[in-house]
């Protein structure tokens, strides 16, 4: 008694479009979560970068108020643009023309939509001058702000974080 057994070789057609169809499925589903995921590391690279730019700000302000940095009659002691902070300033106190690094480079603002545009002009200036609710550029960087007009996850809009 012989059987006749016949031996399937892959997929019929029908299996490989439900297969297809399911892939698709869970495509559509982790595409938001992609998203989301892509806006709260930009987020967080707007926290830090915010955070180094205020730092060497108020650490400018510091050096300034402490006599390492040339006064001159009438400034508010903070930098006149975002480039001191990197290109340095003459140190007053030391001899040989020593210099001042407040950062190593400017970081981008990642909301800025122009990838070519260079980093310090990716940023809202405020001066010392201005009023915290209308910031403007003036002759001097008392505080830095994200050009962005997008609200963050956590409702407050990127200007104001």
């Amino acid at each position: 008694m012989l059987r006749h057994t016949s031996l399937s070789r892959g997929f019929t057609l029908i299996e490989l479009m439900v297969v297809i169809a399911i892939v698709g499925v869970l495509a559509t589903m982790a595409m938001p979560m992609m998203e989301l995921a892509r806006v709260r590391a930009n987020e967080a690279e707007l926290r830090t970068s915010l955070r180094q730019i205020r730092t060497a700000l108020d650490d400018y302000k510091k050096a300034w108020d402490e006599g390492r940095i040339e006064k001159k009659v009438g400034a508010s002691g903070y930098p006149p643009s975002l480039d001191v902070l990197v290109n340095g300033v003459r140190d007053v106190k030391q001899p040989n023309d020593v210099k001042i690094y407040f950062l190593r480079r400017l970081p981008r603002d990642p909301f800025h939509p122009d990838t070519s545009t260079p980093p310090e002009q990716t940023w809202g200036l405020r001066s010392y001058a201005s009023p915290p609710d209308e910031p403007v550029p003036g002759a001097d960087v008392f505080d830095v702000y994200s050009l962005s007009g997008r609200t963050g996850l956590n409702g407050i809009p990127y200007r104001n974080w």
